[in-house]
């Protein structure tokens, strides 16, 4: 299946939810973690349910601190 990670085509070999991506994604820490799938919030707390699905646009982004 293909999906699109931060603008980028992905190919996935499986089925994967929100939180697995995340953790491949981002080695340390996820604080400070937020996800959009198809330009829509998932909430951390959904991070665990929510599947990965073919043709999903996935936006994971990581606040910085600075001025």
């Amino acid at each position: 299946m293909t999906i699109r990670v931060n603008g980028e085509p992905r190919s996935v070999d499986r089925a994967l939810r929100i939180a697995e991506l995340v953790r491949s994604m981002v080695a340390d820490d996820p604080e400070g973690v937020a996800v959009a799938v198809n330009g829509e919030i998932v909430t951390r707390s959904r991070w665990h349910e929510r599947e990965v699905r073919d043709g999903d646009d996935i936006e994971i982004v990581r606040a910085t601190q600075g001025g």
